[in-house]
């Protein structure tokens, strides 16, 4: 029995100052991200999805609001899908004029490996495989997409690949709603397949 679980990353966020926004609350999406919500719901029109989850936060929500609108479904929230905890949230932290410039902060940044400054990746990546494994119980032998964001999806993924989960967050691939599809026979992952429906976007940008 085939199920694909789509872990999805919302669309681009109305951002205008450029911080890390993190878990704060009132980040919608902005007109581009609507629409690359909307092409992800187009792209999966005629998919066999039978649930659609999403984190807490707003720009999740409204991301996941396309899709279960087309194929008459409610939206389940999920808080295991939830943004990844951060230190810096609320502040800038672009190279030069952000955060990361002020010895103040410099002592968050003492263990980049668990990381120090935020949730473990181990952490994030175990509620996420435990989001993955509702989502998959829930839609055995269909598709079901679970709307997150970018750190908790890439996170998954090198977890299921056996890869190290510290990582450099300027080469992550995980675009803007874009789909990490993990594809399962009965309960075992067999595949994981990363897609573009609403095309690249860059991530070295904070906050996009």
């Amino acid at each position: 029995m085939k199920t694909i679980v789509h872990m999805m990353r919302h669309g681009e966020v109305h951002n205008p100052d450029q911080i890390l926004y993190g878990r704060l609350p009132g980040f919608r999406l902005g007109d581009n991200g609507r629409a690359q919500a909307q092409v992800v719901a187009d792209a999966l029109a005629d998919h066999d999805i039978a649930a659609v989850f999403a984190s807490p936060l707003q720009r999740a929500q409204e991301t996941a609001t396309p899709i279960a609108a087309a194929h008459g479904l409610d939206i389940i929230t999920n808080d295991d899908l939830i943004e990844a905890d951060n230190q810096f949230e609320g502040l800038r932290v672009s190279v030069g004029d952000g955060a990361l410039s002020k010895p103040r902060h410099w002592s968050k940044l003492r263990d980049p490996f668990t990381p120090s400054w935020g949730e473990p990746y181990l952490q994030i990546a175990h509620r996420m495989l435990s989001a993955a494994n509702l989502a998959r119980k829930t839609g055995a032998g269909h598709e079901v997409v679970c709307v997150s964001h970018q750190l908790p999806v890439y996170t998954l993924r090198r977890f299921l690949e056996g890869r190290r989960l510290w990582h450099d967050p300027r080469i992550r691939q995980c675009s803007l709603a874009s789909l990490t599809s993990l594809v399962y026979d009965g309960d075992e992952l067999v595949d994981i397949v990363y897609s573009e429906p609403a095309g690249a976007s860059d991530p070295r940008i904070t906050g996009a």
